[in-house]
């Protein structure tokens, strides 16, 4: 039978198994959340409640549901999605659990609490229902042991990374017994629905991870007390210097809590034997800091102590804090020359001073534990890899770390520090390797300790700086590039600096729409970038502005709102694809196009008001259109509300805090589609402009708008005065909210005129115009390009 899951339990309420409900129910999957009954509470008591009632009986799982709502980073892509979550208890709906086709287990890490649920569990779940333990250290075979046969056959480990909704890892973890039907189609369901990096880990302490994870962890606070760093002098060569995230060593302990890094090295230290069980014995002072009950972030007191603006670290040798301090070398001023990890690394590592010093100390053990372990916890270096940058944020896994610093070069210093090399780099030496991955015919190829082998790739995978190398460009210029997709899809990806929208990228869009208008089927607009797009050049508009260059001005603007348009008429199904910020230029390029494909995690929203400015390339109609058409049909719209909303929408700058959310917000309409993998959002994109092509797409026709005229000027001009006169905006912002209430309202002309979208976008312009002419507006750009944030002015 075909597996297939349309609704799931999970059982254990805590912060984990409340963010792997959350994101069930993010893609859509009905979920039950289970947990104990608790004892009745002095407070449900008072109220009156006994121990029968459903409240106290479901309490745990009810809690957790609204802690969901109030919980940094949210773990809902939308507070909709809450609907899809029933909470309940494991003595009253255990017998529900019959109609469920995933059940995952989330509770305490004891194997015989575990067992005995896996006993009832066993006695209910239907003959093809999958189940999954979430343990980040218990083994999945002990588990199983003593079920039946059906059970051991649907039964694996499913390891989400905290928060699941935005870490990309997950492990799945097999047992002799699970059947390889399971295991696949386990796979394909984490890439493709729950939008993960499945790797397949082996079920050893701590699978791949947090084994590698922990070590690496373990290692750099030994060195630092055995050479007497100081936890900032680490910290500030540990993190983005070498492909790390910001939060580098020590910053990322306190994120974690130091409580729960302690169980995670002890869960490999009671399972190991020799040299390997004492590199995870938790030092003295990590104890003694947990005891204290400094346990970082959560307790607010960890490695570093924030008191008002002032961060100081923690001196592992008498327990007290001082200033943070940073590591001063000539390696690390050099390094941050380098273009890319792989030549600050070189850079670093082979440095004759303290920070290569630390960072070689550091590396080499961890470079030789992973590959000890190849064949142990994973099956290939691939898995290896790809479980640090999924689960740890690395940019380079440990062996392609190796690689970036040269095998054979690496392995001959280590042989002259009298380090064991494992058998499985010898091999690869051996054999006349030289690094342990290769491009050959535009594959890449990973060494598996007899030969060359391709790298699995999901088929729905795009990577869009490979895809050049091989196939090469149509066109570019400095901003952008057009690539053939195959099929008869074309790709537009913008390459500026922080993927704004400048002239260059403009003209390169309107070129590239001629392009595919003649010779493709459709368009995709789409790239990989850190941010889909953070808006306009902005630091060009101000230096227009200041020398008072007020007709170039005006010609970029209305080229920017000519191509707006371009894409909205194009004959050609035109599909865009943003992620990350989608802000300001960003999303008005979204906005009219045919499709918008956007990923689960899209930032979107029109934030020019934060620099003093409206919209300027379209936003304004483009957002009041789509609110319109996602109006009901048959009713006759209140256009004074219509464009209140909107009017909020821009005035107030508001940013979705995902893609449903920019539906929510009215960015995106109903046909429109979220990617949940962001791997496969290219692919999907690509798919969509097919399926316009293949369905004989025809671009709208060119249609009047009707507006609220002066009754809906005069209704947003209340609401803005009213926050004027109560403190919430400056007269500059009433200025900003006047000149937005006439756009939108479409100029002072009666209630329901219908006007034309080119009058609109004349009235968008000249307010543009006339702000970014201001002094007050000017600052506000000003400020945004100098300190990154809003100026209230």
């Amino acid at each position: 039978m075909a597996h297939q899951i349309k609704n799931a339990a999970v059982i254990g309420s805590g912060v984990m198994g409340s963010g792997i409900a959350a994101h069930l129910a993010n893609i859509g999957i009905p979920v039950m959340l289970l947990d104990i009954v608790p004892e009745l509470s002095a407070e449900e008591k008072a109220k009156g409640l006994n121990p029968e009632d459903r409240k106290v009986r479901n309490r745990l799982a009810e809690g957790a549901l609204k802690g969901m709502l109030k919980q940094k980073p949210a773990p809902l892509a939308s507070k909709e999605n809450l609907a899809l979550i029933t909470p309940g208890n494991l003595e009253d709906d255990l017998d529900k659990l019959k109609d469920v086709d995933w059940i995952i287990e989330v509770i305490v890490e004891n194997l015989d609490i575990k067992k005995a649920l896996y006993e009832k569990i066993d006695h209910v779940r239907k003959e093809h229902a999958i189940v999954s333990s979430n343990t980040s250290g218990i083994s999945i075979e002990a588990m199983a042991e003593g079920r039946s046969e059906g059970f051991k056959k649907h039964f694996l480990g499913t390891h989400f990374f905290n928060p699941p909704r935005y870490l990309k890892l997950l492990e799945v973890i097999p047992t002799k017994e699970t059947s390889k039907e399971v295991l696949d189609f386990m796979i394909r369901f984490g890439e493709d629905k729950l939008g993960k990096g499945v790797v397949v880990a082996k079920d050893t302490p701590n699978f791949i991870g947090n084994r590698i994870g922990t070590y690496g962890l373990l290692v750099t606070l030994r060195e630092m007390m055995n050479r007497g760093y100081s936890v900032g002098e680490v910290d500030s060569v540990t993190g983005t210097l070498i492909g790390r995230p910001k939060s580098a060593t020590f910053r990322t302990l306190d994120v974690v809590g130091l409580d729960t890094f302690v169980h995670v090295a002890r869960n490999v230290f009671d399972k190991t034997e020799g040299e390997e069980k004492e590199v995870f014995r938790t030092p003295d002072f990590l104890l003694k800091m947990v005891e204290n009950g400094w346990l970082g972030a959560k307790s607010k007191q960890g490695f570093y102590l924030k008191e008002g603006k002032e961060i100081s670290e923690i001196d592992p040798e008498t327990l007290e804090y001082s200033p943070q301090k940073k590591l001063k070398a000539p390696s690390v001023e050099m390094a941050k020359q380098q273009k890319g990890t792989s030549g600050k690394l070189k850079t670093l590592v082979y440095a004759d001073d303290r920070a290569g010093e630390l960072l070689w100390n550091i590396l080499a053990p961890t470079l030789i534990y992973s590959a000890e372990k190849v064949g142990e916890i994973a099956d290939d270096i691939v898995s290896i890899d790809n479980g640090m940058k999924w689960g740890f944020g690395w940019n380079q896994g440990p062996f392609e770390v190796w690689d970036a610093i040269g095998v054979k070069k690496s392995v001959e210093r280590m042989k002259e520090e009298g380090r064991d090399i494992p058998a499985f780099v010898n091999s690869l030496l051996d054999a006349g390797g030289e690094s342990f991955y290769k491009e050959e015919d535009g594959q890449e190829l990973y060494f598996d300790g007899e030969g060359y082998k391709p790298v699995p790739v999901n088929e729905k995978e795009i990577n869009l700086k490979k895809w050049k190398e091989r196939n090469g460009v149509i066109m570019k210029n400095s901003g952008a590039s057009l690539i053939d997709l195959g099929d008869g899809i074309a790709l537009l990806e913008f390459h500026s600096k922080g993927n704004s929208l400048g002239p260059d990228v403009i003209q390169m869009l309107d070129k590239s729409l001629d392009e595919v208008e003649k010779n493709y089927k459709g368009l995709v607009i789409a790239n990989q970038g850190k941010n889909f797009s953070v808006g306009a050049n902005l630091g060009m508009i101000l230096l227009e502005a200041q020398d008072d260059n007020i007709f170039e001005l005006e010609f970029m603007i209305r080229m920017f709102q000519d191509t707006m348009m371009k894409i909205r008429y194009s004959r050609k199904p035109v599909v865009v694809a943003p992620h990350g910020m989608t802000v300001g230029g960003g999303a008005e390029m979204t906005l009219p196009a045919a499709h918008i494909q956007a990923s689960m995690e899209t930032y979107m929203g029109l934030v020019e008001t934060g620099v003093g400015l409206i919209p300027g390339g379209g936003g304004n109609v483009s957002l009041y259109r789509k609110t319109l058409e996602g109006m009901p049909n048959g009713i006759e719209p209140d256009y004074v509300d219509v464009a209140a909303k909107v009017f909020e929408t821009i005035a107030m700058a508001k940013v979705s805090m995902s893609g449903e959310e920019a539906r929510e917000n009215n960015f995106l309409g109903l046909c429109d589609s979220v990617s949940v993998n962001p791997d496969h959002q290219i692919y999907d994109a690509k798919q969509a402009a097919l399926a316009l092509s293949e369905a004989g797409y025809k671009p709208p026709a060119k249609r009047t708008v009707r507006v609220s005229g002066e009754p809906g000027y005069a209704a947003m001009l209340i609401g803005a005065e009213g926050m004027h006169l109560s403190g919430f905006i400056s007269d500059h912002d009433l200025k900003i909210a006047k000149k937005l209430a006439y756009v939108l309202a479409g100029g002072k002309v009666p209630y329901g005129t219908e006007v034309d979208e080119q009058y609109m976008l004349n009235l968008e312009r000249e307010a543009f115009l006339s702000l970014v002419a201001e002094p007050k507006s000017q600052q506000r750009m000003q400020h945004m390009l100098v300190k990154g944030k809003p100026l209230r002015n």
